[in-house]
This record gives C-alpha cells, structure tokens and sequence, in this order.
C-alpha cells in the first residue's frame, strides 16, 4: 500500500472479525513501529500484546475507569497492545536534567509517534486499530504485573476489521496552514 493511500485510508477501527492476528503479523508491524524516532535516539516504546481473554475483560471491567466507550471496544477485542514507555528517558539529560523546557511532555510524544506507526503499519497490513487514552494507569500496571521502571501511554485494540470504517470529515488545509 502506497503511503499517502494508508494515511488517508486509516481510520480508528473498534469492531473485529473472530480471527486473531498472527504472531508473525504482529512481529512485522512492530518491526516497523520501532523504527519511530524517538528523543535523542532514546528508544522508549514497548509493546505488550495482550491476548488472555480474562486479562482482557479485567482491563475492560477495571482500568479504563468506566468509560463505556472503551469497556465496550475492549470487550469485542481478541488482542490489545498495551504501548509503554521507559520512564525518565525520553526528554531527559544523563543528569536527570531537562534540555527544554517541555520537561516530561516528550515522552508522551513520542509514545504518540510510536502509537501512530503502529496503527499505520497494522492498516498496512488490514490490521485495524483504535488508540484509547481513558485508561487508569496503575490500574493497568497491576492487572498486567507492568515493571514500575514502564510508564502506560495509551491502550491500542487491535485486529481485523469487521467492517469498512467510514472517513469522518476534515478540516481542510487553508483552515490548518499558515505561512509567516
């Protein structure tokens, strides 16, 4: 898939099909999603795949503090990636300092950009996906036995669509793009 086609054509997927993504299939789009940049190379995204169906229902049950929306999606998955980072590395100095004065906010930033590159490498390969962000972090932690060393950055439901996912509207460029 041409890249310009897979950026148009992705779109947040929350309803899936019986069938569990390979792990050959995932390997490969994690393959692609660790080549993310990252702060000074630092390389802080790790991907935990949950498949354990009682996992699953205790994080749709317990850790995404009642938001129906994502109970609901969580519940219908057979797979969810669970997107952490290494904590105080991304934006951080040897010494504990900050460069900039973004402190801790590229963390997150590049967890987005890894986020990203995952859900377009999974379109890449008809894998859909949704990111969710409502999600109680230590929650999370517990239920997965998570190293405290990880931080939680988002929760991504994944597999393969059930159905085609309408475009929603956007914004056009003259309305987002200014030149000074």
């Amino acid at each position: 898939m041409e890249l310009a086609e897979c950026i148009k054509t992705r779109r947040s997927v929350r309803r899936y099909t019986d069938e569990m993504v390979d792990h050959d299939t995932i390997e490969k789009i994690i393959d692609l999603a660790r080549m993310s940049p990252s702060w000074k190379n630092t390389q802080t995204a790790r991907y935990i795949i949950v498949e354990d169906e009682a996992k699953l229902a205790e994080l749709a049950n317990k850790a995404v503090l009642g938001f129906e929306g994502n109970m609901k999606t969580i519940s219908k998955s057979h797979q969810m990636l669970v997107l952490c980072s290494k904590a105080k590395r991304s934006g951080y100095e040897r010494d504990g300092s900050f460069t900039t004065d973004k402190g801790i906010s590229w963390e997150m930033f590049d967890a987005g950009i890894a986020a990203q590159t995952f859900s377009l490498a999974a379109h890449s390969m008809g894998v859909g996906s949704v990111m969710m962000g409502i999600f109680d972090e230590n929650k999370v932690k517990e239920i997965l036995d998570i190293p405290e060393d990880l931080n939680v950055s988002c929760l991504i439901s994944f597999g393969y669509p059930k159905f085609e996912v309408e475009a929603v509207p956007r914004k056009e460029v003259s309305d987002l793009l200014s030149y000074q």
